[in-house]
């Protein structure tokens, strides 16, 4: 392929034929034009250098001992099982202490109701008794009249007088027990008050400890979680 550029030799250059204006648009017609490159483009690929996804993340410090951490949480719930089956057993156990408590307060109170009701009886039949012996002269050992006499009706005063005493003395010691068990109920009400504040107390603590249960439960699992990732 013949090339068009002059040729020169040792003095002369032989120039082509035409004018200077036909020269330059001839060299225009061998000008490349630019072909539109992306500015993305690479002629030289780069070595691929891999890094980590995560390279701009702080790396955590992993314990040693990670293997412990399952054996920590179970030995905790464990602890915490056995407090809360002591706390049942204790709920239960003082359960059944105001149950026994109730009933016996009930039976208290019933035989204090039916001790006033029999000392009211008493007291009225005592009173019946010595209006008609007076009222009737009559002897209260023999069922008969009392002697006219002075001597007979000074004995008959004083047997009246004797079992008035002896009836009289039986109501006092009767008012005694009934004011004995009244004092034996109010302390039965005292100890059932006692038990009543203990249960709910043990209710308030039992609803704490499982509140503070649930809140290790969710460290311990957050805990886990870190320790696993």
């Amino acid at each position: 392929m013949a090339s068009k550029i002059p040729r020169c030799g040792q003095n002369t250059c032989v120039r082509p034929a035409g004018s200077a204006a036909e020269m330059k648009r001839a060299a225009n017609k061998y000008v490349f034009k630019e072909t539109a490159v992306p500015s993305d483009f690479n002629f030289f690929p780069k070595t691929a250098n891999f890094k980590p996804l995560n390279e701009n993340v702080p790396r955590k410090n992993v314990v040693a001992k990670v293997h412990k951490g399952p054996s920590t949480r179970y030995g905790q719930q464990s602890e915490l099982k056995s407090h809360n089956q002591l706390l049942l057993e204790a709920n239960e156990e003082l359960q059944n202490n105001l149950t026994e408590t109730q009933q016996k307060v009930a039976q208290l109170e019933q035989q204090y109701s039916d001790l006033q009701g029999t000392n009211a009886d008493i007291q009225k039949q005592l009173k019946d008794c010595h209006v008609l012996l007076v009222a009737g002269n009559i002897d209260p050992v023999l069922g008969e009249k009392i002697g006219k006499t002075a001597q007979q009706n000074e004995d008959r005063q004083r047997d009246v007088v004797n079992v008035s005493q002896d009836l009289l003395r039986e109501l006092r010691t009767f008012g005694d027990m009934a004011t004995e068990q009244s004092a034996q109920l109010t302390d039965f009400q005292k100890t059932m008050k006692a038990l009543t504040d203990s249960r709910e107390r043990l209710v308030q603590e039992r609803e704490n400890f499982s509140l503070e249960v649930e809140e290790m439960e969710k460290a311990l699992e957050e805990a886990e979680q870190l320790l696993l990732e």
